[in-house]
């Protein structure tokens, strides 16, 4: 059997997935980004991702790995190249629930994750949306709901199950292939495919869960209020910040999750958000980690949302910069901007731990349009801003640029990464390529 690609080796056969497929339609695509690549296969193990990469190989074929598609970058798409998707591999098993050790294969989804670990007591802080597939977060970083109490999801991979671009398959952990390991989390889209991750898991089973709403000023006070609450605040608090804009005025919709279920100690950590502007409660309640992710946030992904995004991370939030953020998000061509709060657990790993260098800043801003808007008018949003940050973070950056590489892994943490990349990809077949 042929395909654009070439003959389909046999342990491929049916899973192929070709324009000409009735299948193609509802593969071709992310959640952000609508994709026309030659083919997409569908593996449903290690070997079978192996024998992909090497279809494409042998092709000369541009790749994108996708795990879930959701992503905000849109990485898991091309056009005529080959797209590995591997929603197949997803399964979900607790190794061990004294050490509280988990393998979670790279396509499942995080809402399948929340759900499976539920019985045990245990959750995984990952990302904010139960339809994000795990690969591309616990390869680029992972900030999720939980993020101030555990840290970012690469900071608790214990071990990565890799495919290599010329078909080996082999284990990263602290005592085999460490400097893998350190390129997986963090930069691990240019070094290997992962299907399979160990990942350590915290005891959760309940969180405070409220949200609220702040008018927001021009000069950005009631963001620099909200900053500094949560730097001072315990790290069972974090927060996300969502600005709409309303003409030349803009609300700050804030989603603030306490790692805890005493109702009192809840109340007693919300209870300084409420002092940073005219706050208004629109709910509060004690619900169980699952319904930050929920089942029902499964859904095919097929180009719905088309946007681009870019992203910064910020030491504080200085008056200037706060300004900034409002003028990106109520500007004459405004951007979509959202705020993470960092800090926490985020700041306990070295920044030469991992790939991901990232430990000291405290915020996370986002800025995101949505077409037919163009990449310049996200360029002239984001201007006023981007003097103010400090490094960015992979997985929420559309741009795949030398500039943007610079930003998520400056200075050493850049030369090792682009080593190590041409060390485990010499041939370049994995996206993205290192810089020249």
């Amino acid at each position: 059997m042929t395909s654009p690609l070439g003959a389909i080796p046999a342990n491929l056969a049916g899973k192929v997935v070709t324009p000409s497929d009735g299948r193609y339609e509802m593969l071709r695509s992310t959640y952000t980004t609508v994709g026309r690549p030659a083919a997409v296969v569908l593996p449903e193990s290690a070997h079978e991702v192996a024998a992909a990469l090497r279809l494409a190989r042998e092709a000369g074929s541009q790749v994108a790995i996708r795990s879930g598609g959701h992503g905000l970058a849109g990485s898991g798409t091309n056009d005529g190249g080959l797209v590995i998707d591997l929603r197949a591999l997803n399964q979900i098993h607790v190794i061990d629930r004294s050490s509280r050790l988990v393998r979670v294969q790279a396509g499942a989804r995080w809402a399948q994750v929340a759900e499976a670990l539920a019985p045990h007591g245990l959750a995984i802080s990952s990302g904010d949306h139960g339809n994000v597939g795990v690969g591309g977060i616990a390869t680029g970083g992972g900030v999720g709901w939980l993020v101030r109490q555990y840290g970012l999801t690469i900071d608790h991979v214990r071990a990565v199950e890799v495919v290599l671009s010329e078909g080996t398959v082999v284990r990263a952990d602290a005592n085999t292939e460490p400097d893998l390991l350190w390129v997986m989390r963090g930069a691990g889209a240019g070094a290997g495919i992962a299907v399979a991750f160990e990942i350590e898991a915290m005891e959760l089973r309940n969180v405070g869960y409220a949200q609220l709403v702040a008018p927001v000023d021009p000069a950005g006070d009631t963001l620099r209020r909200w900053a500094e609450v949560t730097a001072q605040s315990p790290r069972e608090l974090s927060t996300a910040v969502t600005l709409t804009s309303h003409g030349d005025t803009a609300a700050a919709s804030i989603t603030a999750v306490v790692a805890l279920e005493d109702p009192s100690v809840i109340r007693k950590m919300l209870e300084p958000l409420l002092n940073i502007g005219d706050v208004t409660v629109r709910q509060a309640h004690i619900v169980p980690y699952t319904q930050l992710v929920p089942q029902f946030h499964l859904h095919a992904n097929f180009g719905q949302m088309p946007s681009i995004t870019t992203n910064g991370l910020l030491t504080g939030l200085t008056p200037d910069a706060a300004r900034a953020l409002v003028t990106a998000a109520t500007g004459p061509a405004p951007a979509f901007v959202q705020l993470r709060s960092l800090g926490g657990a985020t700041h306990d790993p070295a920044p030469a731990d991992m790939a991901f260098a990232h430990r000291h800043q405290d915020v996370l801003a986002i800025a995101s349009i949505f077409a037919p808007k163009e990449r310049a008018v996200l360029a002239a949003a984001w201007r006023p801003v981007a003097p103010h940050v400090d490094g960015a973070y992979v997985n929420f950056e559309s741009a795949a640029d030398e500039a943007a590489f610079a930003r998520a892994y400056p200075g050493r943490t850049g030369t090792r990464v682009t080593d190590l990349w041409k060390r485990y990809d010499p041939e370049g077949v994995l996206l993205p390529r290192p810089p020249a």
